[in-house]
């Protein structure tokens, strides 16, 4: 029978009652508690508190107030557990923060030492300049942590080559619960050793040895067989290896604070083969005839997956693959490249699919992977167009079977009315999937029961396991009886109950089961439609199901610079789980489930946007769409609507009205600022840091000099607020440049805007107001076909996406469908050939709102089609309009900016130019790095 529900034990001063038993960095802050209350599960389980270690000594002073004040422990790191491994009523202990350092590497004996919460692509890091890596490559590996990899016995694509993460673990330091030690390791001849007090270790091998037939025939009986408690190792012939039974033990039997990993060397030559199969069960079908070859890697994607890439990123974000709507990536490696490449051609040849092709472009054996790497985000829409949801994302079964486990599993999916988007490992057997139950019916979660207990009879009669690598946790622990044998349960529990006798650990999990359909996050009760600023076309008009976009896979918990992206900035600066686009986003989940005192105005919710900068970079980045900039205006507009505004509202919220007052007496306006008193009372005032610099008024505006278009193909120049009172140069050169490109470039009748400053700071009604004038003043024009060009990417980006979130309308659609770049409008222009910029370097800091909403890679083929060589700087410029001039924002826009612009700004180049397309980056720009001279891509074409 599963055990009960987690029950919510929070209590007013609990925090304090901890730090007084000794843990010195523990939080009760609601705004913490909400952004742990979840991690990519499921389900919601609210902590009393959470604690940061720094040391062993702080988990052990931890455990001994969990016991003194009755509360539960889990350990967490990343919090990218798919199962609901690391979330828990009492006390989380997040390593991540402070425990996450590679304490060593011994390159000669192949081994590591590091603390739980380090990063795996950290562990990458410090291993590579030894020609070592570790070898579990899970697709998070940019956030994981090695102690979450541990406590699931995580895998990768590449277990084939390098096995699990159990098979990499070589010691481990951990604390019971009693809070005495458990020391792991191998000694000289590599066999397996154990220390630990109070007689631990003969009550594990009692409860083993009760039963010896069951330990032998029930476990480990595959490659992925990773549900349940690994108690194959706990016997006599396997040396009694507790290192290896704790992998995989998800946190309840240890809390482990330090590990002895594996390194492994990289086979230097590897190709990938692309098969191509009519579908996806016949892909599985193929499976044992690829693993002949002996592959590195071998893993299975479905058309239904690469068609959600092509709809949000285009057609050039998928490279050409062979014919077929399944494809299997086999990736074969060895010393020899040319006995390499012999085998990639007989498998190419060898007739197992439809289609094959050997991918011997490294750039774009890339951006395969991160595809499948981008799988669990990618699949968090069905092809319903309804949200897709874990539960039963990661079951595994004999290679041999997965043929039919695949087309078994569709029948399933057709009976229970689901779809889904699968993916997965296999060589392995194990197939990863979501599938939009419908949580939100009333009958929801009876539904979701029934379908996961007809899986988990499916995967048992096939001899398979329920996990294949992310654990039993919340969603597959109740389960267990349908796997295993009542004898077989029995041994596992005895385990626990010899290692954490009093269920401090991790409760609700593998032993004493949670019902699986308790504590879930999402359900009829998180709807919310009524009185909402925006329309939220995607989410069907829904804020709960906008806000439950963020399914936890925890992207942005990562640097993303790498690859290009930008998401997130702010936590890349703190550090700080609320800073991220998850955390956040776990708060406003906390506004519509119907079980939180949080709401719209809670502190909390403040508290962990205010240092969002509304950049825009996780509705692109983020795998589900997640679009916190969004989310934050929707926030601040029901917090402040009919209400008194904080008083940066009021001046840079309403920048562009002020813009108007200023540009009628430019130099007044300018010198004003000069006078050091004046200006940082009026800064104060205005709620602006006063180590900022406001920006000059120019001293005539675009408008009162723009003579018209002349002859040509007419076309419609955007030209906003901010480019029209501070930067009119802007606006000649992109006129010069659309005359020579054959255009007429035509402007508004009256100066329009569109409203960025009133959406950033949550003015929604305000902002609509101003939409509705530019519809108005563009409908005609728009109707007529003509382009609108936008200068400023930000207000660009408000035509191309907010407009139809705040007014309805076939016109606004329309205005929005006609609006386009500068780079965009050029490049689809027959006969226009860019001006020669052989001899430049330019060094391009995108703006954060191009890279999400209009996607900069536009830009960058124009500038190397005209010979330039380019730079662009990953990441946010940290001014993110009004955000960096706020008060109490100062320190981390600067920290930002550090992270990627600034650095690449020192790094001398001959003949560069500085691009920046954002009036709100030329400014961060100017003040942080004065003599740059950034400049527009309009101004650097007219230049030329």
């Amino acid at each position: 029978m599963p055990g009960p529900a987690a029950r919510p034990v929070s209590r007013p001063g609990i925090g304090a009652e901890i730090r007084r038993l000794g843990v010195p960095d523990v939080s009760d802050d609601a705004a913490v508690l909400g952004a742990y209350s979840s991690d990519a599960s499921l389900y919601r389980v609210p902590p009393a508190a959470v604690v940061f270690p720094h040391s062993a000594d702080d988990v052990r002073a931890t455990l001994a107030a969990a016991r003194e004040l009755g509360l539960s422990v889990t350990a967490r790191g990343a919090g990218t557990s798919v199962a609901g491994n690391a979330i828990g009523p009492g006390i989380v202990v997040d390593f991540s923060r402070h425990m996450n350092q590679v304490l060593s590497v011994d390159a000669d004996a192949g081994t590591a030492v590091v603390q739980p919460g380090v990063v795996q692509a950290a562990l990458q890091a410090a291993a590579a300049p030894h020609g070592l890596r570790f070898g579990p490559d899970p697709s998070t590996s940019t956030r994981c942590t090695i102690g979450g990899m541990i406590g699931n016995d995580a895998c990768g694509a590449r277990s084939l080559a390098f096995g699990r993460t159990s098979h990499n673990t070589l010691g481990l330091r951990a604390l019971l619960a009693d809070g005495t030690d458990l020391v792991t390791g191998r000694d000289a001849d590599g066999t397996p050793t154990a220390e630990a007090a109070n007689g631990v270790l003969d009550r594990v091998r009692d409860v083993v040895a009760a039963d010896l037939a069951t330990a032998r025939t029930e476990f480990g009986t595959f490659g992925r067989h990773v549900s349940g408690l690994a108690v194959e190792h706990l016997l006599p012939e396997k040396g009694f290896d507790v290192t290896r039974a704790l992998v995989g033990s998800e946190g309840t039997l240890a809390v482990i604070h330090e590990a002895t990993v594996r390194l492994v060397s990289t086979p230097p030559a590897k190709l990938l083969v692309v098969l191509g199969f009519p579908d996806f069960p016949t892909a599985g079908h193929a499976t044992p005839e690829v693993l002949k070859f002996e592959p590195s890697a071998c893993e299975g994607i479905d058309r239904r997956i690469i068609d959600v890439i092509l709809e949000r990123r285009g057609p050039s974000a998928v490279p050409d693959l062979p014919a077929g709507d399944a494809w299997m990536f086999v990736e074969l490696s060895g010393t020899d490249p040319d006995d390499v490449r012999r085998k990639a051609d007989l498998l190419a040849a060898a007739g197992l699919g439809v289609s094959a092709l050997v991918v011997d472009n490294p750039v774009a054996t890339e951006r395969l992977w991160r595809i499948r790497a981008d799988g669990a985000g990618l699949a968090g829409r069905a092809p319903s167009g309804r949200p897709a949801w874990a539960g039963w994302e990661d079951a595994a079964v004999p290679p041999d079977r997965l043929g039919d486990y695949l087309t078994r599993f569709d029948e399933l999916l057709t009976t229970h009315g689901l779809t889904a988007m699968p993916f997965g490992h296999f060589g392995e057997g194990c197939v990863h999937v979501r599938m939009d139950f419908a949580f939100d019916a009333p009958d929801g979660p009876d539904r979701y029961r029934s379908f996961v207990e007809d899986a988990a009879d499916l995967v048992s009669s096939l001899g398979g396991s329920l996990s294949g690598e992310h654990g039993d946790g919340r969603a597959r622990s109740e389960l267990l009886p349908r796997m295993y044998s009542p004898r077989a349960l029995s041994l596992i529990a005895g385990v626990k109950q010899a290692f954490d006798p009093d269920g401090l650990l991790n409760p609700g999990v593998i032993v004493d089961a949670a019902p699986l359909t308790a504590d879930l996050r999402y359900g009829a009760r998180t709807s919310l439609r009524k009185g909402l600023a925006m329309a939220y076309a995607s989410d069907g008009g829904d804020f709960g199901q906008a806000v439950h976009r963020c399914t936890g896979v925890g992207k942005c918990r990562a640097d993303n610079s790498s690859s290009g992206g930008v998401m997130c900035p702010s936590y890349q600066a703190t550090g700080e789980e609320i800073h991220s686009t998850r955390g956040r986003a776990r708060l406003l989940q906390e506004i519509v489930n119907g079980e939180s005192d949080i709401s719209w105005g809670s502190p909390a919710v403040h508290e962990a946007l205010d240092l969002c900068l509304a950049c825009k970079g996780c509705a692109s980045d983020c795998p589900t769409g997640t679009d916190m900039a969004s989310y934050k205006a929707e926030v601040l507009h029901q917090t402040y609507k009919r209400r008194l505004r904080p008083r940066s509202h009021y001046s840079v919220g309403w920048l562009p009205r002020w813009a108007k007052v200023g540009s009628a007496m430019p130099r007044f306006a300018n010198k004003s600022m000069d006078v050091g008193p004046l200006r940082k009372v009026a800064l104060k005032a205005a709620g602006v840091d006063t180590r900022r610099r406001m920006p000059a008024f120019a001293r005539r505006t675009f408008r009162r000099t723009f003579a018209g278009g002349g002859t040509g193909t007419p076309v419609v120049l955007f030209v906003d607020s901010f480019t029209n009172h501070f930067a009119p140069q802007v606006a000649d050169a992109a006129a010069q440049v659309l005359r020579d490109a054959g255009y007429a470039p035509k402007i508004t009748r009256q100066q329009e805007c569109c409203g960025l400053p009133w959406i950033s700071t949550g003015q929604l009604d305000g902002a609509a107001k101003r939409l509705r004038s530019m519809v108005d003043a563009l409908a005609e024009d728009a109707r007529a076909g003509l382009p609108v060009v936008g200068l400023e990417p930000s207000c660009t980006a408000v035509l191309r996406h907010e407009l139809t979130e705040l007014v309805e309308g076939e016109d606004a659609a329309r205005v929005a469908a006609a609006t386009v770049t500068l780079a965009e409008l050029l490049t689809r222009t027959e006969g226009w050939q860019a001006p020669d910029l052989s001899e430049v370097t330019v060094v391009a800091q995108p703006h954060c709102h191009h890279h999400a909403v209009m996607g900069w890679e536009t830009d960058r083929a124009l500038l190397e089609k005209a010979g330039a060589r380019v730079q662009s700087v990953a990441g946010c410029c940290g001014m993110a309009g009004n955000f960096g001039v706020e008060q109490g924002h100062y320190e981390v826009s600067v920290a930002i900016a550090e992270a990627n612009l600034l650095p690449a700004l020192r790094t001398p180049a001959a003949n560069r130019v500085v691009l920046a397309d954002g009036f709100s980056c030329r400014t961060q720009i100017d003040e942080l790095a004065p003599g740059t001279q950034p400049k527009h891509l309009a101004e650097l074409l007219a230049g030329r």
